[in-house]
């Protein structure tokens, strides 16, 4: 009889302890359950942080990038700048130079002329000597784009003509045509830069 109950409380001892063993387990495993379940709260809470804080840090990156080509374009049109006045200041002090170097030959000329002009007192080699010279400078001034106003049985054309003179009674055909003219105008690149001085016909 003694056996038997010692059997059976060591039986009810063994499921007693299964018991306190499986009520531990599942304690544990609730523990474990709540720590993983914090843990994934805890990622979860810092992914949706990242999330919001995403747009900002995008937001200030695209303001940095924005300023540093503002920066670059600032300095680009800084150095144009500053290039371009130098080469305007280049260009007033120097503008002329291209057109003395092309009168520079016929003042050659004229001092030759005036050398050979001692010895000889021959009118007609005085004469063609200034032609020449004459012919040479002004292929000199058409090389810069000097051209002169052709008057020759022109139209008056305010644009090109200035009268200094009417003439009466020259009929129909010779009304408002340029009879004479007084001074040579002249062109630079199409503009008109001297009006030539004329006198034009009147019925």
């Amino acid at each position: 009889m003694d056996n038997e109950e010692r059997k059976i409380n060591i039986e009810d001892g063994d499921q007693q302890d299964d018991g306190l063993n499986k009520e531990e387990e599942k304690q544990e495993n609730e523990v474990v359950d709540n720590a993983e379940n914090a843990e994934e709260s805890e990622e979860k809470a810092e992914a949706t942080a990242e999330e919001e804080t995403d747009p900002l840090d995008k937001a200030l990156e695209e303001i940095k990038e924005l300023k540093e080509q503002l920066l670059y374009k600032a300095a680009e049109f800084d150095n144009f700048r500053r290039r371009t006045i130098k080469e305007k200041a280049e260009l007033i002090l120097n503008g002329s130079e291209k057109a003395v170097q092309a009168v520079l030959p016929v003042a050659d000329d004229m001092e030759r002329a005036l050398e050979n002009g001692e010895k000889t007192d021959d009118p007609e080699v005085l004469r063609e000597g200034m032609e020449l010279i004459y012919q040479k400078f002004m292929k000199a001034l058409e090389s810069l784009g000097v051209k002169k106003i052709d008057t020759t049985d022109a139209d008056f054309d305010v644009d090109f003509h200035e009268a200094i003179a009417m003439v009466p009674g020259m009929g129909d055909e010779k009304s408002g045509k340029v009879l004479d003219c007084v001074q040579t105008g002249y062109t630079l690149n199409d503009k008109v830069i001297r009006h030539a001085k004329v006198a034009v016909g009147q019925r």
